[in-house]
Protein backbone atom coordinates (compact mmCIF):
# COMPACT_ATOMS: atom_id res chain seq x y z
CA UNK A 1 0.00 0.00 0.00
CA UNK A 2 2.60 2.11 0.76
CA UNK A 3 5.06 1.49 -2.21
CA UNK A 4 4.57 5.39 -3.37
CA UNK A 5 6.29 6.23 -0.61
CA UNK A 6 9.24 4.70 -1.77
CA UNK A 7 9.32 6.54 -4.99
CA UNK A 8 12.26 8.13 -6.03
CA UNK A 9 11.08 11.38 -6.33
CA UNK A 10 9.92 11.19 -2.68
CA UNK A 11 12.86 11.01 -1.27
CA UNK A 12 13.47 14.77 -1.80
CA UNK A 13 10.57 15.53 0.98
CA UNK A 14 11.02 15.99 5.05
CA UNK A 15 11.28 13.19 6.70
CA UNK A 16 8.49 15.10 9.25
CA UNK A 17 6.23 16.17 6.15
CA UNK A 18 6.98 12.58 4.48
CA UNK A 19 4.78 11.01 8.37
CA UNK A 20 2.23 13.47 7.65
CA UNK A 21 1.63 12.01 4.03
CA UNK A 22 1.85 8.54 5.53
CA UNK A 23 -0.80 9.19 7.88
CA UNK A 24 -2.93 10.79 5.51
CA UNK A 25 -2.12 7.73 3.11
CA UNK A 26 -3.39 5.25 5.42
CA UNK A 27 -6.84 6.46 5.05
CA UNK A 28 -6.75 5.29 1.81
CA UNK A 29 -8.69 7.75 0.23
CA UNK A 30 -8.81 8.53 -3.98
CA UNK A 31 -10.11 11.01 -6.43
CA UNK A 32 -12.83 13.03 -5.16
CA UNK A 33 -12.56 11.44 -1.42
CA UNK A 34 -8.68 12.39 -1.46
CA UNK A 35 -9.66 16.41 -1.17
CA UNK A 36 -10.91 16.44 2.45
CA UNK A 37 -7.43 14.60 3.72
CA UNK A 38 -5.37 16.41 1.22
CA UNK A 39 -6.57 19.84 2.92
CA UNK A 40 -6.36 18.09 6.14
CA UNK A 41 -2.76 17.25 5.78
CA UNK A 42 -1.47 20.88 4.59
CA UNK A 43 -3.33 22.10 7.87
CA UNK A 44 -1.83 19.43 10.03
CA UNK A 45 1.69 20.29 8.72
CA UNK A 46 1.19 24.37 9.42
CA UNK A 47 -0.03 23.32 12.80
CA UNK A 48 3.79 21.88 12.84
CA UNK A 49 5.36 24.78 11.29
CA UNK A 50 5.90 22.74 8.01
CA UNK A 51 4.89 24.11 4.97
CA UNK A 52 4.13 21.98 1.88
CA UNK A 53 5.15 23.89 -1.32
CA UNK A 54 2.92 23.96 -4.37
CA UNK A 55 5.78 21.58 -5.90
CA UNK A 56 5.20 19.25 -3.36
CA UNK A 57 2.04 18.72 -2.93
CA UNK A 58 1.95 18.07 -6.94
CA UNK A 59 4.27 15.72 -6.47
CA UNK A 60 2.59 13.73 -3.94
CA UNK A 61 -0.36 13.78 -6.08
CA UNK A 62 1.19 12.65 -9.30
CA UNK A 63 3.14 10.14 -7.34
CA UNK A 64 -0.32 8.81 -5.85
CA UNK A 65 -1.96 8.30 -9.67
CA UNK A 66 0.59 5.83 -10.71
CA UNK A 67 -1.25 2.49 -10.95
CA UNK A 68 -4.73 4.24 -10.76
CA UNK A 69 -7.53 3.76 -13.33
CA UNK A 70 -8.13 6.59 -15.90
CA UNK A 71 -11.14 7.97 -13.92
CA UNK A 72 -9.46 7.91 -10.84
CA UNK A 73 -6.07 9.89 -12.26
CA UNK A 74 -8.93 12.23 -13.37
CA UNK A 75 -10.12 12.89 -9.68
CA UNK A 76 -7.26 13.61 -8.84
CA UNK A 77 -6.44 16.10 -11.02
CA UNK A 78 -9.35 17.83 -10.31
CA UNK A 79 -8.26 17.91 -6.58
CA UNK A 80 -4.77 19.30 -7.66
CA UNK A 81 -6.39 22.06 -9.34
CA UNK A 82 -8.35 22.27 -5.78
CA UNK A 83 -4.86 22.40 -4.37
CA UNK A 84 -3.43 25.21 -6.28
CA UNK A 85 -6.22 27.51 -5.85
CA UNK A 86 -5.87 26.83 -1.91
CA UNK A 87 -2.52 27.68 -2.21
CA UNK A 88 -2.86 30.51 -4.36
CA UNK A 89 -5.57 31.81 -1.56
CA UNK A 90 -3.33 31.30 1.39
CA UNK A 91 0.31 32.40 -0.31
CA UNK A 92 -1.32 35.19 -2.94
Amino acid sequence: MEQWMNHPAMKSIDPAKLELIRLAAQQGKTGRNLAPVMLSLITNANRKGLRFTPEEVSLILEVLKEGKSPEEQAQIDRMMEMTRAVFRKHLG
